[in-house]
């Protein structure tokens, strides 16, 4: 049941992708529109056909999007944008009633993931698609707009939409060949264990900052806590759910930092229109820095 839903779920994936190569295509004043719209077609293959097609096969798609990226055949082009009367005339209307379909989004998926045996994935799944509908009848939307907005925000990532799922994956080929163990050695070697704080420093700060290389907190956590987190703080005494939960709260940290998590941080720049690329981060570096710090307090405190 749950395998079969969430290969439903990636195949809804599929078809949104396949719809932005499509228009992709469509974009006669896009330089590039031939390799935009065929990146956008191989990933919704990639998704809505992962599971069926060979490792070698899709292996092979990945490196055909990366030839395309190298010789920046991936341009976001210019996109039509959200009609200003309207969004202004539909917020005014609703106020704050438009966070309803995000707080119904949330609400769904925690419901689904710890009252049915569905799990997590499928609840945000399930979350997404109620929330849509909500959206839809508080908003009066047409069809052709939800079609557009749904295009139109997906085009507008651009390249930087394959980053989450490529540095995911690179964390795990790095946890595969062993950059935990080795990582592990080079650094007992200049920090020797047995303090605790200076253990916590160390995993806080390290997970942070690999995140901020990798973009990815799922990528960092299993290396970091392989190389830093059991040996330096798990092994001197330090309870290991709550070093697991709150050394993943570090990594967020560094999430807020890092250009490479292009979900959180290129995205908002790309739909805002914002001349600064960074602007998104230079926002949150303080709030990153000073939760960080919180983080190590809470650590310290808490699992010994």
């Amino acid at each position: 049941m749950v395998n079969t839903l969430l290969l439903v779920l990636y195949a809804l994936i599929g078809v949104v992708m396949a719809l932005a190569g499509i228009e992709s295509f469509r974009a006669k004043d896009n330089p590039a529109r031939i390799g935009t719209g065929l990146f956008w077609l191989i990933l919704a293959v990639i998704f809505a056909f992962g599971t069926l097609l060979p490792a070698m096969v899709v292996g092979v798609l990945v490196v055909v999007i990366g030839v395309l990226a190298l010789f920046k055949q991936i341009q976001i082009g210019k996109i039509k944008p959200v009609d200003g009367a309207h969004a202004a005339q539909a917020a005014k209307r609703l106020g704050g009633w438009v966070f309803v379909p995000s707080v119904v989004l949330a609400v769904v998926s925690i419901a689904v993931a710890q009252f049915t045996k569905l799990g997590g994935q499928v609840g945000i799944g399930i979350g997404a698609a109620v929330s849509l509908v909500v959206a839809i009848i508080m908003t009066k939307a047409s069809g052709k707009m939800v079609y557009n907005d749904t295009q139109r925000m997906v085009r507008s990532v651009g390249a930087a939409g394959i980053l989450p799922q490529l540095l995911a994956t690179l964390g795990a080929v790095f946890t595969a060949a062993g950059v935990g163990s080795l990582t592990a050695k080079l650094i007992a070697g200049l920090f020797p264990a047995g303090s605790h704080l200076g253990g916590v420093i160390l995993y806080c700060v390290a997970m942070a900052l690999f995140t901020i290389i990798m973009g990815n907190a799922f990528a960092a956590f299993a290396v970091i806590t392989a190389a830093i987190g059991i040996p330096f703080v798990i092994a001197q005494g330090a309870n290991p759910a709550i070093v697991a939960a709150i050394g993943m709260t570090s990594g967020y940290c560094g999430t807020l930092l890092t250009p490479m998590a292009a979900n959180f941080n290129s995205l908002p720049v790309a739909l805002l229109e914002m001349d600064d690329p960074l602007g998104v981060i230079k926002q949150q570096a303080p709030i990153a820095v000073l939760l960080l710090v919180i983080q190590i307090g809470l650590m310290y405190f808490l699992a010994f």
